[in-house]
Order: structure tokens, then sequence, then C-alpha cells
């Protein structure tokens, strides 16, 4: 039985929809004998295999969007992550994340999961991942995604894609709008946990103050003074790790909370969502 020909025009159509090598378009073709939807769950088929061999490998690369809608009430932020920076760094790698930000922009699943299970090119995101890993030939992951909505949300990218920051905010308006710039600035440098001190969870507190006990023990303090001094230490892990109350980096003389006042009286931060590689 005779080889079937694979004409070029063919094999670039398959690499068209599928993003996979020319050669492997090809292998592919012929494989399925010239059948171009076998051909495509071949090249699938392939991402899969790879996927679970290359499970266990760490994908700290990648590339975060940060996405706002057009009317400026909601906001998306989402990691793809990979294992090398040369994949990271690819147009094609990057530009196919700024199309699941669009999607999830679009959408505004609830979860990754549900994210996951949106369509993507008539298949589910998540299989066009296992697909790209059988194209890409390393392992790919939607890593995280958040989301919020406000009265105004504006976003920051910081460091060429290596993190991205959304913020919410009470007001709009030009001056808002330019603050909160700044103030996404602020969490892509300062990485405050939490809008202010409400939002920071009893863990971390009961955490902070046993660690503020430890060091105030160690120090030789009376033990009928350690948990006083505990508080104070975490009055000082407040205002450094809260984003209204962190020292604003524009002007350290200021709070973020009263630079956001000094715009609008009633300015300030509902919500913040940050990511980052690593």
């Amino acid at each position: 039985m005779s080889e079937v020909t694979i004409s070029a025009k063919d094999v670039k159509a398959l690499r068209d929809q599928t993003g996979a090598g020319m050669m492997d378009c090809k292998k592919a073709l012929v494989e399925a004998g010239g059948d171009f939807e076998k051909a495509i769950e071949i090249l699938r088929k392939k991402g899969q295999k790879l996927s679970a061999k290359r499970a266990d490998r760490h994908a700290k690369e990648g590339v975060v969007i940060a996405k706002v809608s057009e009317d400026g009430t909601k906001g998306v932020v989402i990691r793809l992550s990979c294992e090398t920076d040369f994949v990271a760094k690819n147009d094609e790698f990057v530009d196919m994340t700024e199309k699941i930000a669009d999607l999830a922009l679009a959408t505004q699943p609830e979860t990754k999961d549900e994210l996951l299970s949106k369509d993507f090119d008539g298949i589910s995101l998540g299989e066009k991942i296992t697909e790209q890993i059988g194209v890409i030939g390393e392992k790919i992951e939607l890593a995280d995604y958040q989301k919020l909505e406000a009265p105004f949300v504006t976003s920051y990218i910081h460091m060429g894609n290596k993190a991205g920051v959304i913020v919410g905010l009470t007001t709009k308006g030009d001056a808002v709008k330019e603050a909160g710039k700044d103030v996404a600035m602020q969490v892509a440098a300062m990485k405050p946990i939490a809008v202010s001190k409400d939002g920071v969870s009893q863990t971390v507190i009961d955490k902070e103050i046993e660690i503020g006990m430890e060091i105030a023990r160690k120090e030789g303090k009376p033990e009928a003074m350690l948990e006083r001094i505990a508080t104070g230490k975490l009055n000082k892990f407040f205002k450094e790790n809260t984003l209204l109350n962190q020292a604003f980096v524009k002007n350290n003389k200021q709070s973020v909370g009263d630079y956001l006042k000094s715009i609008d009286p009633d300015l300030t931060v509902t919500d913040f969502k940050h990511i980052r590689l690593g």
C-alpha cells in the first residue's frame, strides 16, 4: 500500500490550527492517512502523554497577565506557568496567556477549575493547555486565577509579565485612575498580605504573637510582659504588611490610606489581587 501524499498546504493548515511544529504535523497527518481530524487527535494524545510524563516537573517560569473590563468595574489576573524562561518569552505563549485572560474577563468564572472548563478554540481550555504541552514539549499549567469587582478597578503588570496586580477602589475619576495605578504599583513592590488589619487571618495573627513572645522571651523580658510586647510588635506587623497602613512608596511620610484620602475623603481600596512567578 502506497504512502499517502501529504501536501505542504495541509501541513500548514494543521500547524495553524494546533500550533505544533511542521514536522510533528506532517508525521501526524501521515499516521492519520491524511485525515485532518484524526491528525489533530494524534497531536492531542501526544500532549496527554507528555503531560503525564512531566506532571512532577516544576513550572516556575511563565507569564502573568492582568486585565480590566472596558467599563472599569471588573478585573482578572492569571498566571500561565511553564518550565523555562525560553518558553515564557515566546510570543505565542504570551499571546495564549493574553487570550486566556480575555476569556476569564469575558466569562467571569468563579474558580480556576471553572475557567479550565470554558470553551477555547472549540475545546475546553484545559484540553487546549494539554494540547500545547505536546506542542511545546514541557509542562504548562494554569497556575493561578483571581478576579475582583468594584466601582473602579485598575491593573498593573510588573517586570515584563512576571507579576500582575488588580486593585478595586470605591470611586472613579481621572484623579482616582492615577491613584489606582500608584496603589497597584505599591502592591507589586511591597507585597501586602491584606487591605487592612481586618483582612489578616486569625491564624497569621496568632503566629505573629507567638513569634513576638518568643523573641521577647529570648531577650530576657519578664514573662508577664511578653504578651504586651508581642502585641506591640503585631501593630508594627500590620503597618508593614497591610496595604492601607503601609508607608506610601512615593511619599513615605504618609500611609497609602492617607494618600487616597488626600485624593478623595471617601476613596479607599475594596480589595486587591497579586499574582507573581515563583
